[in-house]
């Protein structure tokens, strides 16, 4: 989450002048995260999300991350659908910005999970990908593997700007990763970008999955290897205690078993987890507006986690 466009009180009152939630109160913007425009939003009856979606965002793709939150919601998963209008609209503009009024969940992110706490994560990850085995829309991954060379390509040699050689380490990784990746491994629907901070908890019990802005059709155990790669290290990009890592296999498999070839490709699909945002990072650190409130993600703490993957192998029995 992010603030890039900046909504007065004044237009954000009359925006929710158009829904049954009571009138405004308080707004504030939220900095974390580099996707889109979040403000907290206090009413006289409740408290919400107001999102307004920037450009990474395509306001065609915002009917699949609706209906595939709706879809979860259904079936009893944490998810915050969006809100519609009295007129029954969910998708709005507010700020020159596609936005949507979403439902607030209680629940707090962990920066450092407990292994009881990734086992959690992880369990409702697999309830998750089962709850979406019926979900008939489709949406390509534009962020999967058929994009990381041409973002490659266009971050450049800026990239040595942020660690001289960069470009080179992550073009040699790059090649072996696009050699060997998989086509037949199961797929459905993905959240794709299941941090930490997209999973809302109390105590060790999961409240809440958001962000679903990336969310695709991809390989499921790609899923799981994004969310190894963002749990399994501390913020630096070192690795924490093992436990946190087989505790999301343990809690993964309980709900959504892997079979043995996803067993096995695992520290594939994790390097290549690592290649992804180790580049969406180096983009966004080259070229976020100066002014914007966002707090830029290091690349190098993703290269630290290839690092580690293509000298552990074996780091998924």
């Amino acid at each position: 989450m992010a603030v890039y466009t900046q909504v007065s009180a004044e237009a954000l009152a009359a925006f929710l002048a158009r829904y049954d939630v009571g009138a405004l109160v308080s707004a504030k913007g939220i900095a974390e995260g580099v996707e889109n425009s979040n403000y907290l939003v206090d009413t006289t009856d409740a408290r919400f999300i107001l999102t307004l979606y920037e450009k990474r965002v395509a306001a065609d793709d915002l009917p699949f991350f609706l209906a595939l939150l709706d879809h979860l919601a259904a079936r009893g998963l944490p998810v915050p659908p969006a809100i519609a209008d009295r007129e029954g609209v969910a998708i709005q503009r507010l700020a020159e910005r596609p936005a949507c009024l979403i439902r607030f969940l209680p629940g707090v992110s962990v920066s450092q999970p407990s292994p009881a706490q990734a086992r959690a994560a992880a369990r409702a990850l697999g309830k998750m990908h089962e709850a979406l085995g019926d979900f008939a829309s489709t949406r390509a991954n534009s962020m999967g593997v058929a994009t990381w060379r041409p973002l490659l390509d266009r971050c450049g040699r800026d990239m040595d700007t942020i660690q001289p050689g960069l470009f080179d380490r992550v073009a040699r990784a790059l090649d072996a990763i696009e050699r060997d990746w998989p086509s037949d491994l199961p797929s459905g629907a993905i959240h794709a970008d299941l941090f930490p901070d997209n999973v809302l908890m109390l105590g060790d019990e999961v409240t809440g999955l958001i962000d679903f802005y990336f969310a695709c059709t991809d390989l499921r155990a790609y899923d799981l290897a994004v969310m190894h790669s963002a749990w399994a290290f501390d913020a630096a990009g070192a690795p924490v205690d093992t436990a946190v890592g087989e505790a999301l296999l343990a809690g993964y498999a309980a709900a959504a078993p892997l079979s043995a070839a996803e067993r096995a490709a695992l520290p594939l699909l994790a390097r290549g987890a690592c290649v992804r945002f180790l580049l969406s990072r180096a983009w966004d650190w080259l070229h976020t507006p100066a002014d914007a409130l966002v707090t830029r993600k290091d690349p190098l703490a993703y290269l630290h986690r290839l690092a580690w993957y293509e000298a552990h192998p074996d780091c998924f029995p």
